[in-house]
């Protein structure tokens, strides 16, 4: 009988040992007969018409694949959601850092000089690099505005809630652009043949984003392109709509060479010439009784999109939903746009929105709390959503959760109060300061809205000559836990070992569309994609008899041996059918705008050294409901991980524009956490279930990087009183706040009020 669990087990990875070993092949280790290397020319001005396009002397150019606008086949954009960022530069460039041409050659090394030797005028025009200048400027960049995308949320009377207000309660917060800053640089290797047509391999989240965009390039059929993911060094959203662009780049140069050709970025180009997270501005002005009970109020959010639209549009979509926290609003307006400025385009990033709309309530949150005069866990217990409750769409929590117990949960764990009360009494004398600092917070599942609908993902299981089970998603592994999740999912289906079940390749010509490897949706989408499909599979041995109802996995082996020597190949698909009770309304931005939430409690604890302005992280704990893990290490992994990154997006990681070009393009001047700077992080789980996904499974890898910035931030005012409002948090910026509040404060002393 079918009697294997391993659901909720830590099952090793799937792809651990040939990691561990060194059999695992990533990008740079693949090398082609005859190949070519490629190289990007790019534009070293902001904003400008090109003139003219020289080549310079001491390089023998007749050995080199030139690639410009005018070789390109098809349609000369990066298809995703506008169209609007062309592939190379024709006539104009909107960045530094913009393709103007592409070089190959059969020696790597060659190509740096070539690159310098290509020297472009241009007739400069002017430039915005703030989302201030491109709010009030018109006609730069779009010709008619600047504004990329719009969104408006309404609940409730919100003009009629201020007259009852007690206090009005106004703040403005700020986050900075950040690096993903993956182990392995972006790389791709494209392959053309006229009768098999274009093959690439990459490293990559999104296969067939990449297939979407090669086809309307290149002008090929379907069937003509293919997209292989190779083993996969972290991506964090970075290689989610970036190698489509770098995958273009080595298909042109393979089509006019017809020779393979690999571009492989070294990390000062993957650095200022990729995607970062969008810097962002959020204004709130809230409307409170003088309990602490929220009445309403409008929030006002701006993202910085960069030169082209790439996925601004969807990134601002979940800012937008996100803005209003875990807490009931009776009444809410949210404005949020999206603005061009003469930067590189920013894209996705872990969190995609979240963490720059959900900082700005958690510090807002306590900005409230002082106003009223409560504390900032009384002010959020008063205020978090219930079940029967509405979120800002108007989507009813039906689930059971109680964000007031994770609460105290979590205060527990981090010994909050008797930690307050000892601070309290240290901060009085000495060089440090010690403060604590609590974040609440939700993430949404899966796409936003109509989202999976559009998608309609389709998984494969397959049952092999050899009676193994193969699954087959488009979905990928770059760190993450992808292949080992779903292969667990299915062998608990199906009642296998664990090691009776592999996952194929991503491969377009192999697998079906499962959809991106995106927005904390693969356990939950995909997975339960995976479970329908190998009961499937289940479903056709039994009723073909060559399976009982109840089976030992040997017989299932057998079956699936004796179903394919019959009948050939043995697979059964599956696609998505959205829930009966999911409805999003996308011209009002109203309704269910996810499937499930995750929710979340995290506690900071900081020193802040007044001798060096430094901040450290002493003590984090994170506490978690997502539904069910499925594998408690990775899991872990996860949670620990998405707050190490938080820390950094908080304390450390802060680009450096000048004229819209990153200046700290490496590692040794991009500064990112170490080991040394990170604390111990305590990791808190609670399991709700979700009848949404595979096994009550809920998003989790998106959701840990959303809080750690707030209760960080949150933690640094309780140590020193003063509120600070943006992220990254310097000690420049630290010694600017204590500076302008003791000017404050003995401007306030003074008689006259002047110093």
């Amino acid at each position: 009988m079918k009697s294997e669990r391993i659901v909720a087990l830590s099952a090793p990875r799937k792809e651990g040992r040939d990691k561990v070993t060194g059999r695992a092949r990533y990008i740079d280790d693949i090398t082609l007969p005859e190949m070519l290397y490629g190289a990007t020319v790019r534009s070293r001005i902001p904003r400008g018409k090109i003139k003219k396009i020289t080549f310079g002397p001491g390089i023998n150019w007749d050995k080199f694949v030139v690639v410009t606008a005018k070789d390109i086949p098809g349609k000369n954009y990066i298809a995703l959601i506008e169209n609007d960022q062309l592939c190379l530069a024709d006539g104009i460039v909107n960045h530094p850092e913009e393709p103007v041409l592409l070089l190959a050659h059969p020696d790597r090394h060659a190509l740096p000089k070539a690159v310098e030797a290509v020297s472009i005028e241009y007739d400069s025009l002017p430039p915005v690099f703030t989302i201030e200048e491109s709010e009030r400027q018109s006609e730069i960049i779009w010709g008619a505005d600047n504004i990329f995308k719009t969104y408006l949320i309404q609940k409730g009377d919100v003009d009629g809630i201020w007259e009852k207000a007690d206090y009005i309660v106004e703040g403005e917060y700020s986050t900075g652009a950040q690096e993903q800053l993956y182990i392995e640089t972006n790389g791709a290797i494209a392959a053309f043949d006229a009768e098999r047509g274009l093959t690439v391999w990459g490293s990559l989240q999104c296969p067939y984003y990449v297939h979407k965009a090669l086809m309307a390039l290149c002008n090929l059929p379907e069937t003509k392109v293919r997209v292989v993911q190779t083993e996969t060094g972290g991506a964090f959203g970075g290689k989610e709509e970036y190698p489509s662009m770098l995958a273009a780049h080595a298909s042109l140069l393979a089509m006019k060479s017809r020779r393979p050709v690999k571009i492989v970025y070294d990390r000062a180009e993957d650095m200022v010439a990729t995607t970062k997270r969008h810097p962002s501005r959020t204004r709130h002005r809230t409307a409170v009784r003088k309990d602490g009970k929220i009445l309403g109020g409008e929030i006002e959010l701006v993202i910085d999109g960069g030169a082209y639209v790439t996925l601004s549009p969807v990134v601002l979509s979940r800012a937008a939903i996100h803005a209003g926290g875990p807490y009931e609003w009776p009444a809410i307006r949210v404005r949020a746009k999206a603005v061009a400025t003469n930067a590189p385009p920013h894209g996705a990033f872990r969190g995609f929105g979240a963490p720059q709309s959900l900082f700005a309530m958690e510090r807002h949150m306590d900005r409230i709390a002082r106003a009223v005069n409560l504390s900032p866990v009384e002010i959020r217990r008063i205020n978090f959503l219930k079940p029967g409750q509405t979120t800002i769409t108007e989507q009813t929590i039906n689930e059971p959760v109680d964000l007031g117990k994770m609460l105290d949960r979590a205060l527990e764990h981090s010994s909050y109060e008797a930690k307050k009360q000892w601070f309290a009494r240290e901060n009085e004398s000495g060089a440090v300061r010690k403060g604590m600092g609590v974040a609440a917070f939700l993430h949404g599942a899966g796409f936003t809205g109509s989202g999976e609908r559009y998608l309609a993902s389709v998984v494969g299981v397959e049952g092999t000559a050899e009676g193994r089970v193969r699954v087959l998603v488009s979905s990928t592994e770059f760190g993450q836990g992808t292949n080992t999740v779903l292969c667990q999912i299915a062998a608990e289906t199906l009642g296998l070992p664990y090691d009776d079940v592999e996952i194929a390749q991503p491969d377009t010509t192999e697998v079906p569309n499962s959809g991106p490897t995106v927005a904390s949706r693969t356990a939950m989408v995909v997975g339960s994609l995976v479970a329908s499909a190998a009961r499937g599979l289940e479903q056709t041995l039994t009723a073909s008899g060559k399976l009982g109802k109840t089976y030992s996995a040997e017989e299932f082996r057998r079956a699936c041996r004796e179903h394919v020597a019959a009948h050939g190949r043995f697979r059964s698909l599956a696609r998505y059918e959205p829930p009966a009770n999911i409805y999003w309304d996308d011209q009002n931005y109203r309704g269910e705008a996810y499937a499930a939430f995750a929710w979340a409690i995290y506690v900071a604890e900081v020193t802040v050294d007044l001798a060096t302005y430094s901040v450290s992280v002493a003590d984090f704990v994170a506490l978690q409901e997502v539904g069910r893990v499925l594998n408690p290490v990775l899991a872990r992994g996860q949670i620990i991980g998405g707050v190490a990154q938080g820390i950094g997006f908080a304390l450390y990681e802060k680009v450096e524009w000048r004229d819209g070009c990153m200046q700290n393009g490496q590692m040794t001047n991009y500064i990112m956490p170490t080991s040394a700077d990170v604390p111990p992080i305590r990791v808190f789980f609670e399991e709700l279930g979700n009848t949404h996904g595979a096994y009550g499974a809920k998003g989790i890898g998106e959701l840990p990087m959303d809080g750690p910035a707030p209760a960080i931030v949150n933690a640094i005012e309780d140590a020193l009183g003063i509120p600070l409002d943006s992220v990254p948090l310097l000690p420049e910026n630290i010694f600017d706040a204590i500076a302008s509040a003791s000017n404050r404060e003995s401007d306030a002393r003074s008689p006259t009020g002047v110093r």
